[in-house]
């Protein structure tokens, strides 16, 4: 896997003092009680195959990891991994969000890269209330934001919430950056898809982001959500300068088994019957 592949990819997602002493499952209940309505659970894990023209080049985590805290907020933590590439090329990159339970806007979004000889982490600290953010490694400067921001990874569990119909187009301006905005999606049609998984009725989506990555207007990105309650994230295609690069869904398990003991669950699911 080439750098620009796995760029391209990366550019590719409350009540505290109660809730704390009741442990996960009671942060997880009070997140249910007092957020917005959301189609995931905690322990949700869509498992997908990375692949770049035909050949299989990786693997790609996405991860409801449970609820956390940032700031006395209840939060969803939510990640997406990537991991594969050559024998001459590595990639093994992680991003983590954490998404108000009650707004679903950003607080907190990692990028932790780690791609070929280069490694690198940025950790932004977003705060809705103030309309800004910082970036750690750089002195804590102030930027400005917008309001109800979302980052990369939360853009993606976001959209599963918002009601899409065939032939629109919505524009959102809570890209953290401003510059990015607006973030266009456009609905562009139904369809029944195959993918490892299994066959699924499907949504398809255009997302447009004013960046350089996979989600570029050149770029000319689909993403495939299941057409249900669940809105999972079937399979995503690309067309870039260099080739295409693709995910399907291979395995998925949609809520943490209920004797476990912790929200991580194993890499290796299988899909329910």
């Amino acid at each position: 896997m080439t750098r620009r592949v796995a760029s391209a990819l990366g550019g590719a997602a409350l009540a505290i003092a109660v809730a704390a002493p009741l442990g996960a499952q009671g942060l997880v209940a009070a997140a249910r009680l007092a957020g917005a309505p959301v189609p995931f659970n905690e322990g949700e894990q869509l498992v997908y195959d990375v692949k770049f023209g035909v050949l299989k080049v990786g693997t790609g985590h996405m991860r409801v990891l449970g609820i956390d805290t940032v700031r006395s907020r209840l939060a969803w933590h939510v990640q997406f991994t990537l991991r594969g590439g050559t024998f001459f090329y590595k990639v093994n990159d992680v991003y983590d969000s954490w998404m108000d339970v009650r707004t679903l806007n950003s607080l907190r979004y990692i990028q932790d890269t780690d791609q070929g000889s280069r490694e690198r982490e940025r950790r932004y600290e977003i705060f809705p209330e103030r309309s800004n953010y910082n970036e750690v490694a750089k002195n804590n400067r102030v930027m400005p934001s917008v309001p109800d921001p979302l980052d990369d990874g939360s853009f993606l569990f976001f959209i599963r919430t918002v009601p899409l119909e065939v032939g629109k187009t919505y524009e959102f301006n809570r890209y953290f950056k401003p510059d990015r905005n607006p973030v266009t999606i456009r609905v562009l049609r139904k369809e029944r898809v195959k993918v490892p998984a299994g066959t699924f009725n499907a949504i398809v989506l255009q997302p447009i982001i004013k960046t350089s990555g996979i989600f570029s207007e050149g770029g000319q990105a689909e993403i495939w959500l299941s057409d249900d309650d669940k809105r999972m994230m079937l399979q995503m295609k690309s067309r870039l300068s260099f080739g295409s690069l693709n995910l399907y869904l291979r395995s998925y398990r949609l809520e943490a088994p209920a004797d476990a003991k912790d929200s991580t669950i194993p890499d290796d699911t299988t899909p329910p019957p």
